[in-house]
C-alpha cells in the first residue's frame, strides 16, 4: 500500500493498531543520496575508528534527505504463519512558516533507484511551482533542470524535535504565514460555516469540521484562529502512542542515522551520544546483514550480493515441506508484492528484511536444544536464537565491522596490516599507490612516512596475493607491518634512547677514568 499526505491521516489509526499487535517490524528507507563528495584523503576508510566513521557519515546524512520509508509489519496469526502488512510512505520535509529545508540530490542515487523501477514520475506527478522557502541543490544533469523549481505535493511532511520547537516559537511570536495546500473555495466555506455558527453558539459549544486530513489539520487551525480570533480550535480524537517493538533492517546503519536526524533530533557530534539515543528509541534492533555475514560459511550458502539474492537463497534451501518452517503471506490489502519483485522499493525491501529474519532465525533455532511443537516455534523462541545478534548493526568500511548499540564495540578480526616501502618514485601519494594495487585487489592506503604507506584490506586473500606479487618488486615492496620495527614513533623513541645511552656510557667512561687518576 502506498501512502502520501492525502492518505496518511486516514490510515494512521489502522497503522497504530497493526504496530501495537505485531511481533516485529521490517524497515527500509530510500534517500536522495548516500555519500557526499569527500575531500582527498577524507573518504570513509578501514583505518577509521567508529567515531571517525560516524563524523564522516553525519556530514552526508545532513546533506541528503529521505524520499521513501518502507514499513512491513509482521504478525504471527496462527501456528507458524506470519502475515505482512507492507506500506510505502512518500516523504517530503515540512515547509511551513519559519521551516526552510535545503537538501541535495545525488545523480548516482537517482540513476540507481530508477534502474530498479523506483517511480519518480509517481512522486512528482502532482507538482507546484517552488516557493522561496524550499531550495533544492540539484546536481542531476538534464533531470535537474526539470525538477529544480518543483517540490513534491503529496509527500508526507515531517520534522524533528528541534524543528518542531523552532516552529512553535515562531508561531507563538506570530512570525508565520500560511501557504495552504487546501482549495481556496474549501477554506472560504469553512470560514463561512464557522462564522454562521458563532453568533448562535453559547460558551462551551463546539462544532466539528470534517474531511480534513494530514497537515491540512494544522493549516485549518491557523487559518481559523487568524480569521476568527474569538474561537479556539483543537484536533479531535488524536492520541500519541509509543511502542517498542523489534525493528529489523538490512545493513541498516544509514537508516538509523536518517531516522535520528530527520524525525528525532539533529545528529549529535558525539558518536557515543548517537548510540545512546538510538538504543533508547529502539531497544531491540536486528540487522540481517550482520547475521548473514556471521553464519554464511557455517551453513555453506552460496555468495549473495544483495538482499533479494539472500532471500531467494533462503527460500530455495529451506525445506518447503517441513511443517515447522515459517509461512509468510501478504495481507489482502497489501498484495502488490505477491507476484511482483520490486527490489530497492522501500516497502518491498522492508518485507524482505522481515522474511529473511524469520528464515535465519528458524535455521539458528534448529541447531539449538529446544522443543519445537508441530505447530512450529514461537517468535519468542526465534528471538532467543538471535540473542547474540541483537543490537549489532553492520558497519561497512571502518575499523570495526559492526556497531554494538547496547554496549562496547568489539574490535574486528581483520587481515593483518601491511606496509609498502617505495623506492625510486619521488612525490608518490596515497592515491597513486591505491590505483596501482586496484588492478590486483582493493586496499585502503594511509601514508606512514615520506616513502612508506600502510595498507589495509577486508580480505585475507588480497593480503596473500600482494605479499606474493610485491615481495621482491623493484619499486614497491610490501611486507607485514610490525609496530616495533616500522612505527615512526617507536623508531624516534629508540633513537632518543640510543643517544641517551651513548652519552651515559661516555660520561661513565670519562668520569671513571678521572676518578681512577685521582
Amino acid at each position: 500500500m502506498e501512502l502520501g499526505t492525502g492518505q496518511f491521516a486516514q490510515s494512521l489509526p489502522r497503522l497504530r493498531a497493526l504496530v501495537l499487535g505485531c511481533d516485529f517490524l521490517g524497515l527500509d528507507m530510500e534517500f536522495t543520496g548516500l555519500q557526499s563528495v569527500f575531500p582527498q584523503g577524507k573518504q570513509p576508510s578501514l583505518f577509521d575508528s567508529p567515531a571517525e566513521w560516524y563524523l564522516k557519515a553525519r556530514r552526508s546524512v545532513q546533506k541528503f534527505t529521505v524520499n521513501q520509508l518502507g514499513l512491513s509489519i509482521f504478525s504471527n496469526e496462527k501456528s507458524n504463519k506470519y502475515v505482512a502488512h507492507s506500506y510505502n510512505f512518500f516523504l517530503f520535509p515540512t515547509t511551513f512558516g519559519v521551516m526552510d529545508s535545503e537538501f541535495s540530490f545525488q545523480a548516482s542515487s537517482i540513476q540507481f533507484l530508477t534502474h530498479y523501477g523506483f517511480d519518480y514520475n509517481k512522486m512528482w506527478s502532482s507538482i507546484l511551482s517552488c516557493t522561496e522557502d524550499v531550495r533544492l541543490c540539484v546536481g542531476v544533469g538534464s533531470l535537474g533542470t526539470q525538477i529544480r523549481k518543483w517540490f513534491l505535493k503529496d509527500g508526507i511532511p515531517y520534522m524533528n524535535q528541534v524543528q518542531e520547537k523552532k516552529l512553535q516559537q515562531g508561531l507563538l511570536a506570530g512570525n508565520w504565514k500560511v501557504r495552504s495546500t487546501l482549495d481556496k473555495d474549501k477554506v472560504k466555506k469553512m470560514i463561512d460555516d464557522v462564522t454562521c455558527w458563532v453568533p448562535s453558539a453559547e460558551e462551551g459549544d463546539s462544532m466539528v469540521l470534517h474531511n480534513i486530513s494530514g497537515f491540512q489539520l494544522f493549516e485549518v487551525q491557523l487559518i481559523l484562529r487568524q480569521a476568527i480570533p474569538d474561537v479556539w480550535t483543537e484536533p479531535f480524537g488524536d492520541q500519541k502512542v509509543m511502542v517498542k517493538k523489534p525493528v529489523v533492517g538490512h545493513n541498516m546503519l544509514m537508516d538509523l542515522l536518517h531516522l535520528h536526524d530527520k524525525f528525532y533530533k539533529p545528529l549529535p557530534e558525539s558518536y557515543e551520544e548517537f548510540k545512546r539515543n538510538i538504543h533508547s528509541l529502539f531497544p531491540v534492533l536486528i540487522d540481517t546483514k550482520n547475521i548473514t555475514k556471521s553464519i554464511w560459511k557455517e551453513f555453506q550458502f552460496p555468495r549473495a550480493s544483495n538482499l533479494l539474492e539472500i532471500y531467494e537463497i533462503l527460500c530455495s534451501d529451506l525445506n518447503p515441506t517441513n511443517p515447522t518452517c515459517p509461512v509468510i503471506t501478504h495481507a489482502s490489502d497489501c498484495s502488490k508484492y505477491v507476484d511482483k519483485k520490486s527490489p530497492h522499493e522501500a516497502a518491498y525491501d522492508a518485507f524482505l528484511c522481515g522474511s529473511v529474519l524469520l528464515k535465519l532465525a528458524h535455521l539458528l533455532l534448529g541447531r539449538m536444544p529446544c522443543d519445537m511443537l508441530e505447530t512450529g516455534p514461537s517468535f519468542s523462541q526465534y528471538l532467543n536464537a538471535l540473542t547474540k545478534y541483537l543490537n549489532q548493526v553492520n558497519l561497512i568500511r571502518a575499523g570495526v565491522s559492526k556497531i554494538n548499540f547496547s554496549g562496547t564495540d568489539v574490535p574486528s578480526q581483520r587481515p593483518p596490516l601491511l606496509i609498502a616501502s617505495v623506492r625510486g618514485w619521488p612525490g608518490v601519494d596515497e592515491e597513486q599507490i591505491y590505483q596501482i594495487l586496484k588492478a590486483l585487489c582493493k586496499f585502503d592506503v594511509r601514508r606512514l612516512t615520506e616513502n612508506q604507506f600502510l595498507l589495509l584490506s577486508n580480505k585475507f586473500k588480497d593480503v596473500r596475493v600482494v605479499l606474493r606479487d610485491y615481495k621482491a618488486h623493484p619499486n614497491l615492496r610490501i611486507s607485514l607491518y610490525h609496530h616495533w620495527r616500522h612505527s615512526p614513533q617507536v623508531n624516534c623513541l629508540l633513537q632518543i634512547c640510543g643517544i641517551v645511552a651513548s652519552w651515559s656510557l661516555l660520561a661513565f667512561v670519562f668520569g671513571g677514568s678521572q676518578w681512577y687518576a685521582m
